[in-house]
């Protein structure tokens, strides 16, 4: 099964385990529920493989391109025939392509060096992440795994822990609203965990599944509900359950940083991938620009394909072909400002109004 399969599984699964919006507790919890969008929208956004996207945006541009220079009140066919149309449009694109590709390749490389700097702080880098993997060994007991699905596997695994130490804690309190409240929040905690552990279990950091998968558990949530019945039902609680609230609220809180980082390196991942692959598609781009711009003319695609001009498929193909360095990018962006929106609060701070 290929990387696209798997997420499209994964959105299939968020449809499967929705809760009642309406809920006060265990409320959306993935992030298709959240975001309120069709499975369609999700899938071209973030689950699809950024190819199949620059794939679909292209046969859009030719599509688009052919109709209108068909169908137009006034064809535009007799101006694609003139030699100064084709040269006006290919000479503007060959500019287009090397300014567009070198800008993007410089703007990653600015991104990536952030990455580098003296050995004091490169130093200060290894140091704090250490600190952190130690802290996340006492959490989980074990020694923190080296792989990022994993580790961030174990993170959920423990918060799923806590979550049902919690219940079974409150389990024999006298406060019947208490422990509806704390079944209500488990439940939906231990139902979503469950979902993202095994969405993580198979995924491979490189591709979209690792990041897709903790996208989907939603901490700063469960971090507030869990501060609420700390606040609403102190009286109640004893001291060993609270102290099992406040696990609960370490193990979720520990989730945080640790995606956000996964996320940094997801995104300047994608950033070389991106300057790797408008690169690749710059140079076939130029040649087929330049080809358009020296070879040919009114006459070399003559007569016509299914009604439709052969010189009129023949510039909006090479047209398209230009454009695809230009169709990469947007693939790109449209996935990292997508997750980047999603994820701008780290703290419980519900930015959507399906949570409010």
């Amino acid at each position: 099964m290929n990387d696209t399969d798997d997420l499209d599984s994964e959105i299939a699964d968020d449809t499967d385990t929705e809760t009642d919006g309406d809920s006060d507790i265990g409320t959306a919890n993935t992030m298709r529920e959240r975001a309120g969008e069709s499975r369609l929208k999700i899938w071209l956004l973030l689950a699809a493989s950024r190819l199949q996207v620059t794939v679909v945006l292209a046969l859009g541009v030719f599509v688009a391109f052919v109709v209108f220079v068909t169908l137009t009140p006034s064809p535009l066919h007799p101006q694609l025939q003139t030699g100064d149309t084709i040269e006006t449009m290919f000479s503007t694109m060959i500019g287009a392509i090397i300014t567009g590709a070198t800008l993007v390749v410089t703007i990653g490389q600015l991104v990536l060096s952030q990455e580098n700097g003296p050995l004091g702080e490169q130093r200060d880098r290894m140091e704090n992440s250490m600190d952190f993997r130690e802290y996340t060994e006492e959490l989980i007991g074990s020694p923190s795994p080296a792989d990022p699905s994993e580790f961030l596997r174990q993170l959920v695994f423990v918060a799923e822990l806590r979550a049902k130490a919690l219940r079974d804690g409150v389990a024999d309190n006298d406060d019947d609203q208490l422990r509806a409240e704390v079944d209500e929040f488990t439940d939906s905690l231990v139902g979503n965990a469950e979902v993202v552990i095994d969405q993580l279990e198979d995924a491979t950091f490189g591709n979209f599944s690792v990041l897709f998968a903790a996208l989907n558990f939603n901490y700063g949530w469960k971090i507030f509900q869990v501060e609420r019945i700390a606040n609403d039902f102190e009286d109640s609680l004893s001291d060993e359950e609270l102290s099992n609230l406040e696990d609960l609220k370490t193990s979720l809180s520990l989730f945080g940083p640790a995606r956000e980082h996964v996320k940094t390196l997801y995104f300047e991942w994608e950033l070389v991938t991106l300057s790797q692959m408008i690169l690749y598609a710059a140079i076939p781009a130029l040649v087929i620009a330049g080809v358009m711009l020296t070879v040919v003319d009114a006459g070399t695609f003559p007569g016509r394909t299914l009604g439709v001009a052969n010189i009129t498929l023949a510039i909006g193909a090479a047209f398209t072909a230009t454009l695809v360095p230009f169709l990469l990018f947007a693939a790109y962006v449209l996935r990292i400002v997508t997750v980047a929106k999603r994820t701008l609060a780290i703290e419980p701070l519900i930015l959507r109004n399906s949570q409010r």
